[in-house]
């Protein structure tokens, strides 16, 4: 199953560190990041929890709820997290995804399907590919898929920032421009009319014909 964005992220009951959960109940009425890492006790993720876990504040100001997932059973995900305290400082508050049969990981398509059923005697390299963050809506829907290299730790103030994009620009018919952040200029869709655009921003620079930028809409 190849997943895409706007497609329904799939559902799924899994045993986690809060215990029990189906995915989409859990949800709720909120935003999720689910974010996926290859073994525990491995060193780039080890920091990669941490710092996801001192960002908790920040993801709660959004409304999004955030669970990890690693293809290792729940019993040492509970072990890991006392090392991810002691090596970043933050102790991981949101739920950890126990995968050892690896069913979640082949459905969000980051293992092919004859990867097997178990997690032991799998090696990182052998679950390269679970290093995959999704941005998933309120309804259900994904928003946003990201793949890393195991080599390289990931930058979650950018999916943060996609996060405020995503949010904005489902509320208002805006998009924002490259390296956008917080606060600055954003993009009027084609779907808006110069007319339409005056009533709902105020006012707009036109740069291109196609390409009109206005303050960013607040609320």
């Amino acid at each position: 199953m190849t997943l895409r964005i706007n497609q329904t992220a799939p559902d799924f009951t899994a045993d986690t560190t809060q215990g029990k959960i189906s995915f989409h109940d859990w949800i709720g009425d909120s935003w999720a990041v689910l974010f996926s890492h290859p073994k525990n006790f491995t060193p780039v993720c080890t920091t990669e929890l941490g710092a996801m876990a001192g960002l908790d504040g920040e993801f709660k100001k959004r409304n999004v709820k955030v669970i990890g997932i690693s293809v290792d059973p729940v019993e040492s995900h509970s072990k890991w997290k006392q090392d991810i305290q002691t090596a970043t400082g933050f102790e991981v508050g949101y739920p950890l995804i126990g995968d050892k049969d690896l069913k979640v990981a082949k459905l969000y398509d980051m293992l092919p399907d004859d990867a097997g059923e178990s997690s032991e005697g799998r090696t990182p390299a052998d679950n390269a590919t679970v290093r995959s963050v999704y941005v998933i809506g309120p309804d259900k829907k994904i928003k946003l898929i990201l793949t890393y290299p195991m080599t390289t730790g990931r930058n979650f103030d950018e999916i943060l920032r996609t996060i405020d994009s995503i949010q904005l620009t489902a509320k208002h018919q805006v998009a924002t421009p490259a390296n956008w952040k917080q606060g600055e200029d954003v993009i009027i869709t084609a779907a808006v009319s110069n007319e339409d655009a005056i009533t709902r921003f105020g006012s707009f620079d036109t740069v291109l014909p196609y390409l009109r930028k206005t303050k960013q809409p607040q609320g």
